[in-house]
């Protein structure tokens, strides 16, 4: 399960828009979910034009695993931190709850710790 949430979050920090697509093929099942406190999307499209968003509102933005994946059956909780370039302290905190199928995310719902001002 560490290895999904890794890709995932690598997901996020994917600027090329082919190579992010290509990540998210790889690692979302076809009727995958996000939420969180800005968003609601559906479906491989959502997903990817959710992060590409953000990554436009917050270029430079690079988005790592703080602590340990903990995981039962096919769910995980992890905590990520969004850190800015030049920046010691993490601009953004939040905590993931994510649902897999068959070794694919199936539903990521977010929540956020610290946000970003």
């Amino acid at each position: 399960m560490e290895e999904i949430v890794r890709s995932y979050l690598e997901t996020w920090n994917k600027t090329d828009k082919d190579a992010r697509r290509k990540r998210i093929e790889a690692i979302f099942s076809d009727d995958c979910r996000y939420t969180d406190p800005m968003a609601s999307v559906s479906g491989k499209d959502g997903i990817d034009g959710f992060i590409g968003a953000v990554q436009q509102q917050f270029a430079g933005v690079v988005f790592v695993l703080a602590g340990r994946v903990d995981a039962h059956h096919d769910v995980a909780r992890f905590t990520w931190h969004a850190m800015a370039p030049g920046v010691t302290e993490p601009v953004a905190i939040g905590f993931d709850v994510m649902v897999t199928d068959e070794g694919r995310i199936k539903e990521v719902v977010g929540f956020l710790d610290k946000a970003p001002g």
